[in-house]
């Protein structure tokens, strides 16, 4: 009797591994099918539409807005504030308070722009592959993301919505360890439209009145 339940255990523990194993792989094929395409674009365009939700501090806010990445550079509006990089340094623009951040380019975790949007799951993730499901009309592969390193990272887990036909990200949900869930949506995406350098470099004179901060 020993012997069988432990031949069982042995069945249900491989076959579950081997589940586990097929749907990473699975996921894996979609997302670095999705990252070749977003890499082989010049340029791209997208809007979208976000809702940021905090039941503890009360907090249900929502936006929308546009998108332009060319190479390193974006620029990309969210509500009253913009976001502008040249690939070499980051200006946040808040209009509220009528304040620009200048900084580097770094890799911030909680910096979320239009191109780390598009692959968010790069870098410091393990992903899964949780289901087929239906955005409006549109089948979609659905995968979950995990930080690697829960401890350092401001996410315990983002889900991504992957169109299987258009091979495009159609939304992100992204929690945070605060309770904060915050949802892109992904209402339209344009492969290599015309952008000139223009649209990336800051000028002060656009925002006249407002406070440069250099971090």
């Amino acid at each position: 009797m020993k012997l069988s339940l432990i031949v069982l255990l042995a069945v249900f523990l491989g076959s579950t591994l081997e589940i586990v194993a097929q749907t990473e792989t699975k996921s894996d094929e979609i997302l670095n099918k999705l990252s070749k395409k977003i890499k082989g674009l010049k340029s791209f365009y997208i809007e979208y539409s976000a809702t940021i939700k905090n039941d503890d501090l009360g907090q249900n806010d929502t936006y929308t807005g546009k998108g332009w990445v060319k190479n390193s550079k974006y620029f990309a509006t969210y509500g009253d504030n913009t976001l502008i990089s040249n690939g070499l340094k980051t200006w946040s623009i808040v209009g509220k308070d009528k304040e620009v951040y200048e900084s580097d380019n770094t890799d911030d975790e909680e910096s979320i722009n239009p191109k780390k949007l598009m692959t968010l799951w790069e870098s410091g993730f393990k992903n899964k592959y949780i289901k087929s499901d239906v955005i409006g009309k549109e089948s979609v592969d659905v995968i979950d993301l995990y930080p690697k390193k829960p401890e350092k990272s401001n996410y315990t887990s983002i889900t991504v919505y992957i169109a299987k036909t258009a091979n495009e990200l159609k939304k992100a949900v992204m929690k945070s360890s605060d309770g904060t869930v915050m949802t892109y949506t992904v209402s339209k995406f344009t492969s290599n439209p015309e952008v000139k350098d223009t649209k990336f470099a800051f000028d002060k004179k656009n925002y006249p009145g407002y406070k440069i901060i250099k971090n």
